[in-house]
C-alpha cells in the first residue's frame, strides 16, 4: 500500500472514529438535558433548594448551555459541504450567543454561591475555557484560518460538554478514593471535567500527527495547523 493510500485510509478511521464520539456526545448530551429538564421543571424550593433565590441565574445558565449543547453536533455536521455553508455560520453564530448567555447565568451563579470557594474557582475556570477557546476559534475565522478554527471550536465544543462529563464521572465506583473527598474532590471534578477531555483531544492529536508523518515522509505533508 502507498503512502498516500495509507493516509487517505487513515484519514476515513479518524473520521469514522470521531463521527462515533460525535454520536456518543449528542446521546449523553440528550439524557442530560432531560435529567436536567425533569429535575427544575417542578418549580418550587422543595426541588431548587439552594438555587431557589438564585433560579433565574440558574435558567439562564441553563438556558444558554442547552442551546450551546444542541447546536455543537450541527456545527460538526456542517463544516464541510460548501452548500450547508450558511447554516454552519449561522449556527455558530446562534451558538455563541448561547456560550454568552450561559456564562452570564454562570456568573451570577458564582457571585452568589455559598458554595466553598475551590468549587467557585473551578466553576469560574470552567467559564472562562470555554469562552477563550470559542474565542481562539473565532478570530481564527476571521482571518482566513479554517484548519486553526476547526481545531479550537472543537476544543470549545469539549468545555460546553463539562457538565455532562461531569456527571458521567461522578458515579465512577472509586471516583473519590483516587480524588481528595468531597467538598473538595467536587472542584477537582469540576477541573477534570474540561481538563481531561482537552488533554486526552490533544495527545489523540499528537498521535494522529506523528503516525501520518511516519507514513508521509515529507514533513510538509501532513501540516499542523491551530497549535
Amino acid at each position: 500500500m502507498s503512502a498516500i493510500g495509507a493516509a487517505s485510509r487513515q484519514g476515513r478511521l479518524a473520521q469514522f472514529g470521531l463521527g462515533l464520539l460525535l454520536v456518543a456526545a449528542v446521546v449523553w448530551s440528550v439524557h442530560f438535558l432531560f435529567g436536567v429538564f425533569d429535575k427544575y421543571r417542578h418549580v418550587d424550593a422543595a426541588t431548587y433548594t439552594f438555587f431557589w433565590d438564585r433560579r433565574a441565574w440558574l435558567w439562564t445558565h441553563l438556558a444558554g448551555g442547552a442551546l450551546a449543547l444542541v447546536l455543537g453536533p450541527v456545527q460538526f455536521l456542517t463544516q464541510w459541504p460548501r452548500a450547508r455553508g450558511r447554516l454552519h455560520r449561522w449556527s455558530g453564530r446562534v451558538y455563541l450567543v448561547g456560550m454568552l448567555v450561559a456564562a452570564t447565568g454562570a456568573t451570577g451563579l458564582i457571585a452568589t454561591s455559598p458554595a466553598p470557594f475551590g468549587i467557585r474557582l473551578a466553576f469560574a475556570a470552567t467559564a472562562w475555557a470555554w469562552l477563550l477557546t470559542a474565542l481562539v476559534g473565532l478570530v481564527a475565522i476571521g482571518r482566513g484560518q479554517v484548519q486553526r478554527h476547526r481545531l479550537w471550536m472543537t476544543r470549545s465544543y469539549l468545555v460546553t460538554l463539562a457538565p455532562v462529563t461531569f456527571r458521567l464521572l461522578l458515579p465512577v465506583p472509586g471516583v473519590f478514593a483516587v480524588l481528595p473527598p468531597p467538598p473538595e474532590g467536587i472542584a477537582w471534578l469540576l477541573w477534570l471535567s474540561w481538563a481531561l477531555p482537552l488533554a486526552l483531544h490533544q495527545a489523540g492529536r499528537w498521535a494522529w500527527l506523528a503516525l501520518a508523518r511516519r507514513r508521509l515522509p515529507l514533513s510538509g505533508a501532513v501540516p499542523d495547523h491551530g497549535g
